[in-house]
């Protein structure tokens, strides 16, 4: 049985009730700040030098905050303790727990505790010249209730985007939250056995990219798996059409939608559900790139991935063959200690590089090749880092490609309450950026701030840089301060 290309009346009729809040509809747009000149010191795009016009018109207050928040994110044995206490139920299901996490991380790391408050945070980074990334903040669903809810939620957020200023929001889903976990895994575990045996038949199975390559972690499927039940690709289709009614709402309101990339147990299911959705809904290459649209699925890379590239290049040169315009997402990866304990139990090799300078490069690389793709109009490409260098390399081959600034198809992104020197530096070179924006209940947003503070002192981090430019700009403003009263 194969998935319908095409959003059933189901699940419209199911998913798209969800209603808009009437003060977010109201909302009067308005303009993005225009971007200070590019300063090219030294032959450098980004320029961090001047403090003072990196962080300009960022309150005061607004810094202290988030230098205090980054300085106790960066002391060991606080996140260890924190992530600890957030990981009891005891502690994150009482109060107290509730109370103390929302007045530290949540705080920090996230937008709200509902759309409308996201939406504010929205509006606030678009008149700085900024966008934001609308992200419902669910984890994994474990049935087919949850995920009927959890795509009622997916849709509301793509309206609330749709009543913001035109080009200053976009939203993220998980599909993790769109379909049971469990048959993610047993999809995963057969993709994976077909790739193994290419004539290995899967009758469920649409038409769709490449999704994995002969060097991705075939080894987690080590015998056939058992065929998914009638029950089981019936709960399938149902996944495709929460999917598809999604895509369906951010094409009717010219929304994009970037599919977050998870951990290798589930990974290949999520490319194939997201590849699905680019063939359905980014069609028509040559006339999007023509009037300079985005095109509306985006899937994600993983750079830390050892067979990143390998799947990147075949995806892509499957898209180009098919006129589809391919957009994607890369990011280095957040699910390194996972990944690597789960490998050590098996026996076999990490699938992620073995240094973080292979990382950086596989990151690098990827970044480069799916630029020359933006350029040549075949492709939008998301650079989600909070790497100095690599934003640094991306907007200096930007430039000598020729690609506009203001060309929406090159979007720079990073987390909210991380990598904010970057963030603005980019924005000051005249590029688009965009900060990540989760926001829900508290209890709901746990597992997310989990993730953010262990990365903000491990792999990923770029916070002692931020530091370092929060205290200068902090020293400046008060020696200003000092000089003026004299």
């Amino acid at each position: 049985m194969a998935i319908a290309s095409r959003v059933s009346k189901r699940a419209l009729s199911t998913f798209a009730a969800a209603k808009l809040p009437e003060a977010v509809a109201a909302a009067e747009p308005l303009p993005p700040a225009a971007p200070a000149p590019c300063e090219r010191a030294a032959g450098r795009v980004l320029g961090f030098e001047d403090t003072g016009r990196l962080f300009a018109g960022e309150p005061t207050s607004a810094l202290v905050r988030t230098l205090a928040a980054l300085q106790a994110l960066s002391v060991g044995p606080l996140v260890d303790a924190a992530t600890a206490a957030l990981r009891s139920p005891a502690v994150a299901g009482s109060a107290l727990g509730r109370a103390a996490a929302r007045a530290t991380a949540y705080r920090h790391f996230c937008a709200g505790e509902t759309a409308d408050e996201a939406a504010a945070v929205v509006r606030r980074l678009w008149r700085g010249g900024m966008g934001g990334i609308l992200d419902y903040g669910i984890e994994d669903a474990e049935d087919g209730h949850a995920c009927d809810r959890n795509a009622a939620g997916f849709i509301a957020a793509v309206d609330v985007a749709a009543s913001l200023p035109p080009g200053s929001a976009s939203v993220c889903i998980k599909i993790t939250a769109l379909c049971p976990i469990a048959l993610l895994e047993k999809a995963s575990d057969l993709l994976r056995w077909q790739k193994k045996h290419p004539s290995f038949s899967l009758p469920w199975k649409a038409h769709s990219f490449p999704i994995l390559s002969d060097s991705s972690p075939l080894y987690l499927t080590a015998s056939e798996p058992p065929a998914l039940t009638a029950e089981e690709e019936r709960e399938l289709e149902l996944a495709h059409e929460r999917l598809l009614a999604v895509c369906a709402r951010c094409a009717e309101r010219g929304i994009p939608l970037l599919v977050d990339a998870e951990y290798a147990t589930v990974q290949p299911a999520i490319d194939y559900f997201t590849l699905v959705g680019a063939l359905a809904f980014n069609g028509e290459g040559e006339a999007r790139a023509a009037d300079g649209e985005r095109p509306i699925v985006h899937g994600t890379i993983q750079a830390y991935l050892r067979d990143a590239r390998d799947r990147l290049e075949a995806m892509v040169a499957a898209a180009e063959r098919e006129r589809v315009r391919l957009g994607l997402k890369v990011v280095r990866g957040a699910y390194l200690t996972r990944e690597t304990r789960l490998a050590a139990s098996l026996g076999v090799p990490s699938p992620i590089h073995g240094s973080i300078q292979d990382t950086h490069d596989c990151y690098n690389g990827c970044a480069a090749f799916l630029l020359d793709r933006v350029r040549r109009g075949s492709a939008s490409v998301m650079l989600a880092t909070h790497n100095i260098e690599s934003g640094q390399l991306a907007a200096a081959q930007a430039l000598e490609l020729g690609i506009p600034k203001g060309d929406r198809n090159l979007q720079f992104a990073q987390l909210m309450g991380m990598a904010d020197g970057l963030s603005l530096s980019l924005r000051n070179a005249g590029f688009q950026v965009s900060k990540y924006l989760p926001y829900g209940p508290v209890e709901q947003i746990i597992p997310y701030l989990i993730r953010r503070a262990e990365e903000n002192r491990g792999l990923l981090s770029a916070s002692s840089f931020d530091r370092q430019l929060l205290r200068t700009e902090l020293a400046r403003r008060v020696k200003a301060a000092v000089v003026g009263r004299e």
